[in-house]
């Protein structure tokens, strides 16, 4: 455990500094190719019913985290038998995988520079990387909305919550969250045709996210305070607004940022061309602005480190047989 602990730490400051490099394979990509690749497989062996499409998307949802977590668990497994360190170095990069904090960050300062420097064309094609909305109907107010609420989102999906999984059981665990996250992502949309073949691997996120989710508020919350910004508000408004939403962990960061910064997110969204009508989170205290964008970012790190810092220490103790 000790040497998964600080393949942690390292992870995390190597994901840091170096983000997700563009033109090296990644592990979710490949994930990705093997829901694809899978979905194809149980779609041409079930009936297309509601039912059988349901039992599909289980078997689905087994088969993804199954190969998902045993593959890198035997690459360590191998790697930690030849020799410690390099079993470190691997469970190092795969822990920077895992996580995406500099890659949030860069791809929402995207959003930020478009705003700022360029079009709204170009506004909305840096925002449509980084989320599943529609975005051709979006103003300058609305992109930039919609790049805060995925950091304030992304923050529990990208950071924290993977964070818990890698502290709890290393690389292994933290790559079954990320399978787990993938398919809803990919799968986990009320439309045809997803809509009944996804339904298991929307529902097991919300059930692997629902501890993590609030855990990442908390810290949110906490990391606000220190940044100075109104953890009262973002009290209030978590605790009023964080069922706002359809998921029922969605919006559990969404609702502290939006009080933490005064703000009011979500509403309305189109999706697929079809408009989803959506609660308001949080209340107007001030206009919506471009330098929101790296406000949250700030906070997004801030409530990464207090993260890191609270896995870290509760892993520790594990390690030392408290």
């Amino acid at each position: 455990m000790m040497w998964s602990l600080i393949a942690l730490v390292l992870g995390f400051c190597l994901d840091l500094i170096v983000g997700d490099p563009h033109g090296i394979p990644h592990p979710v990509v490949l994930i990705g190719k093997l829901i694809s690749g899978v979905e194809k497989l149980v779609r041409r062996i079930f009936p297309k019913t509601v039912l059988g499409e349901n039992i599909a998307g289980g078997v689905l949802w087994l088969i993804v985290v199954s190969v998902s977590t045993a593959v890198p668990g035997g690459i360590l497994w191998l790697c930690y038998r030849l020799t410690p360190w390099l079993g470190l170095a691997v469970e190092t990069v795969f822990c920077a995988q895992i996580l995406a904090t500099k890659s949030l960050k860069t791809e929402s300062m995207k959003v930020y520079t478009a705003l700022k420097t360029g079009t709204l064309e170009d506004a909305r094609y840096a925002v449509s990387m980084i989320v599943g909305r529609d975005v051709a109907r979006l103003d300058r107010d609305g992109v930039t909305r919609a790049a805060v609420e995925t950091v304030a989102e992304n923050t529990s999906d990208g950071i924290i919550a993977p964070l818990v999984f890698l502290a709890i059981g290393g690389a292994p665990l933290g790559f079954f969250y990320k399978a787990v996250n993938t398919m809803d992502s990919m799968l986990g949309y009320v439309e045809p045709p997803y809509k009944d073949i996804g339904l298991v691997s929307a529902k097991m996120d919300d059930v692997f996210n629902f501890l993590p989710a609030r855990l990442s508020a908390l810290v949110m919350l906490a990391a606000g305070g220190l940044l100075g910004l109104d953890a009262g508000n973002g009290w209030r408004i978590f605790r009023r607004d964080r069922f706002n939403h359809a998921s029922p962990n969605s919006a559990q960061t969404e609702s502290v940022c939006a009080g933490l910064l005064g703000l009011r997110l979500a509403g309305d969204a189109w999706y697929h061309g079809v408009l989803h009508k959506k609660p308001y989170i949080g209340d107007p205290v001030r206009e919506i602005g471009v330098d929101d964008i790296p406000l949250a970012c700030k906070l997004l790190y801030a409530s990464a480190a207090l993260a890191l810092v609270l896995c870290a220490a509760v892993k520790l103790l594990f390690v030392i047989g408290w």
